[in-house]
């Protein structure tokens, strides 16, 4: 029975390998659908370990928001820098991608706003420094500033962006 059990396991990981996606094809597949639904596309590079990657994310996905991200935007995410143990969790081809797009060395997350052709229209970096997961207020305005310019359907809000994303101090 545990023969069994191992086979089992061993073809889902192994199907899991076989089947993952490239970095170009998750950025060819979110360019594809943003041009059906008329949004922007919205890549976040990150890793398992990365708490701001984390945070962003969840920010992006807080009900406030979330309405406004989904209407303007196709969110998609490459992993990469992942730490020795977890290397499997990298999407293949990732740090090329990232570094084509001006990520090498930016720490993460690392984030471009494309259009649906694959021409950069924004990133995360704010006089050459990497913003990140925005968390002050000055982080924060240059997020939506980014947004207002790359916005095609919905209006930013930008009180309620501030409002989820601005890291309240205790």
């Amino acid at each position: 029975m545990k023969f069994k059990v191992l086979i089992v396991s061993f073809m889902i990981s192994f199907a899991g390998i076989v089947n993952a996606q490239t970095a170009t094809e998750i950025l060819t597949k979110a360019q594809n659908q943003a041009k059906v639904e008329n949004k922007n596309v919205f890549l976040i590079f990150h890793a398992s370990w990365c708490g701001w990657c984390k945070k962003m994310e969840k920010n992006m996905d807080d009900p406030a928001v979330k309405p406004y991200f989904d209407a303007n935007y196709v969110k998609t995410f490459i992993t990469v820098q992942e730490r020795t143990e977890k290397k499997n969790l990298e999407t293949s081809g990732g740090d090329a991608v990232n570094e084509k797009l001006g990520g090498k060395d930016q720490g993460l997350p690392f984030w471009v706003i494309l259009d649906s052709n694959g021409k950069v229209l924004e990133d995360s970096r704010v006089n050459g420094e990497n913003i990140g997961g925005p968390a002050s207020e000055e982080e924060v305005n240059h997020l939506i500033t980014k947004l207002e310019k790359t916005t095609k359907n919905d209006k930013v809000d930008p009180e309620k962006i501030k409002e989820i994303f601005i890291l309240k101090k205790k």
